[in-house]
């Protein structure tokens, strides 16, 4: 058996030791940057939810693949501009970020173009950091009501809490929020931190190099 096949099997063990409901959280397996050698194990294993951060990367690897095995979702979990919409969605299932009323009207605008709605988190900047993409928790009421009205598939919020020893905190904070909005789904928790989101009800955590290794 494949390294990434026994990583991501240890990983799938570990997360239903630790959820007391009937609802697994689906694990992203991050392959970007990763050839498809890397990830052809996982593949032929049946795993099927992968993630990627750029989206020219993400068409040349995955888009025969895809064409092959509709099964596949593709998530994009990199901040996604606005020139790269109309091939982002040819590509990708999910959209892990997005961050502003631009990107809402491009993505609004090419989906009814395209015939196809990616079902979308919200980026939330939990931490209002400067350096960091996201909306802001006090906007995020009136930007999810701009979103319905441009018929996006808004399906939950996605975090990335701040570097600085408080990430249950911030995971905490997203679940109320979640929860105020009525959002069934939560994408938080990464390889270092996925066991934390999971117990503030995470539904998607994106691990990568738990599952592949570390990039060089």
């Amino acid at each position: 058996m494949h390294n990434t096949v026994k990583n991501l099997i240890y990983i799938e063990d570990l997360v239903k030791s630790k959820v007391n409901h009937d609802r697994l959280p689906k694990i992203i397996a991050v392959s970007k940057t990763f050839p498809i050698e890397n990830i052809l194990p996982l593949l032929e294993y049946g795993h099927l939810h992968y993630g990627e951060n750029k989206v020219q990367e993400a068409l040349d690897k995955w888009g025969h693949i895809k064409n092959e095995n509709h099964s596949i979702q593709l998530h994009l979990i990199g901040r996604l501009q606005t020139n790269k919409v109309k091939v982002a969605l040819r590509v990708f299932d999910y959209i892990h970020s997005l961050d502003s009323e631009n990107l809402a009207n491009k993505i609004a605008d090419e989906q009814q173009k395209q015939g196809k709605k990616p079902k979308i988190f919200i980026q939330v900047n939990i931490g209002n950091e400067d350096q960091k993409s996201g909306i802001n928790k006090e906007r995020l009421g009136d930007f999810y009501k701009f979103c319905k009205n441009l018929n996006l598939d808004i399906i939950g919020t996605m975090c990335i809490p701040p570097n600085d020893n408080n990430t249950e905190k911030y995971f905490f904070e997203m679940s109320e929020i979640n929860k105020e909005l009525n959002f069934k789904e939560l994408s938080m928790g990464m390889s270092e931190d996925y066991l934390a989101a999971i117990r503030y009800n995470a539904t998607y955590i994106r691990v990568g190099s738990k599952i592949f290794g570390s990039r060089t």
